[in-house]
């Protein structure tokens, strides 16, 4: 999946120009280069090369799930009938499909994927609880409600 030249080796500028598009992704080159004290020109240029290098993988604007009407977070751990190649493959085609999935992880441990997924209220969870039982080779789906959010970042520390 990554991309990253092992090769390209930041500096403290890249640093500074990574903390400040992920404060803010939208500025121009010329806040950027303003906020790093460069030329815009040679900011440009480093940006460039972070996203050539896949520093930058991309670039998103973040919503808030509750303001457009699902405000709840479950936390789904799914066990699969076998751990074969194939099986681990299937599963990882069909919870793309489910939009509702923001987050899936293959794990060590008692269970072999954790699944963030966005609700509006437990009816949608049950829907999509049936979605992900129906899945081939989902042998257990465990989960849990989240009843706050604590601590929710964005920006990697650099």
């Amino acid at each position: 999946m990554s991309r990253i030249s092992r090769k390209y080796q930041m500096d403290a500028i890249d640093q500074r120009i990574l903390s400040a598009l992920q404060q803010d992704g939208r500025l121009t080159y010329v806040q950027l280069a303003e906020k790093v004290r460069l030329s815009e020109s040679a900011c440009l240029r480093r940006v460039r090369l972070l996203e050539q290098n896949g520093i930058i993988e991309k670039y998103v604007m973040l919503i808030d799930q509750a303001a457009i009407g699902k405000p709840g977070n479950v936390f789904v751990r799914v066990t699969l009938e076998g751990q074969q190649q194939e099986k681990l493959q299937l599963f990882e085609k069909e919870i793309g499909k489910v939009k509702e999935v923001m987050e899936c992880y293959l794990m060590s441990g008692d269970s072999d994927f954790l699944l963030r997924i966005i609700v509006r209220d437990n009816n949608d969870y049950m829907r999509l609880h049936n979605q992900l039982t129906s899945i081939p080779g989902v042998l257990r789906v465990q989960s849990s409600f989240a009843l706050k959010t604590v601590v929710k970042k964005t920006e990697i520390p650099i």
